[in-house]
């Protein structure tokens, strides 16, 4: 495979590209350009200029922050398919949060964000795509605050999971089971809890027969009861 064909298939893989046509694809393939990390290296910084909009191609990116007392604090992690760093084409000035990759050879594509903004004037439905994707999020940022502020640990750790199977899961009969590549020690970062009270929370559902889990994967036997 070529390499400008392996860059057009990978487009296709991000989800708000979906519904392009080839020309629309082809148009977006121009002003991008792909590069491929290493596990540890950061993208950007906290502070920095906010210049470039981000496509994760393969692998997954942690976005995150720091507290006033310098503590880490992971905000999401992202997997293939996802645009980060979007909030450049809302009108952030300097980055708030910091993205760093996960995994060996990410592969993520790099568009600044003038030439984004020249692609959604002429794609109002990808505009449209966008728009309902920052709103979608800052409602989650919102509803999680909330769950930290007025949930406690085992709370905040039940619905992660619950969000997480219905967000990216599939129902099969009348269960839920998603894939994943999260250790218990990622639920942890992303619920400000421990590794150790993900771990008891999880088995504590198991016993009650509510859902059954291994590294890679969580079966919901029943939503209900997952409250």
């Amino acid at each position: 495979m070529a390499a400008a064909e392996s860059k057009l298939w990978y487009l296709e893989q991000i989800n708000i590209f979906r519904d392009l046509g080839p020309e629309d694809l082809d148009r977006v393939d121009k002003i991008s350009s792909m590069k491929t990390l290493e596990k540890g290296k950061f993208i950007y910084f906290p502070e920095e200029p906010s210049k470039v909009v981000f496509l994760l191609k393969s692998g997954r990116v942690k976005i995150g922050t720091y507290s006033e007392e310098g503590k880490e604090i992971t905000k999401a992690i992202l997997e293939p398919g996802e645009i980060f760093g979007e909030l450049a084409i809302a009108g952030q000035e300097k980055r708030q949060d910091f993205a760093q990759v996960l995994d060996n050879n990410v592969k993520i594509c790099a568009i600044h964000k003038e030439e984004m903004l020249k692609i959604l004037e002429s794609m109002p439905r990808l505009n449209l795509k966008i728009t309902h994707l920052i709103g979608v999020r800052l409602q989650k940022m919102e509803r999680r605050f909330e769950s930290l502020i007025f949930k406690d640990a085992r709370d905040r750790i039940v619905d992660f999971i619950r969000d997480l199977v219905l967000n990216k899961g599939k129902k099969v009969g009348f269960e839920y089971a998603v894939k994943h590549k999260l250790t218990h020690q990622d639920m942890a970062n992303l619920t400000a809890t421990s590794r150790q009270t993900v771990t008891i929370v999880l088995n504590e559902l198991r016993e009650q027969g509510i859902l059954d889990f291994d590294r890679r994967s969580i079966i919901v036997h029943e939503m209900d009861d997952l409250k």
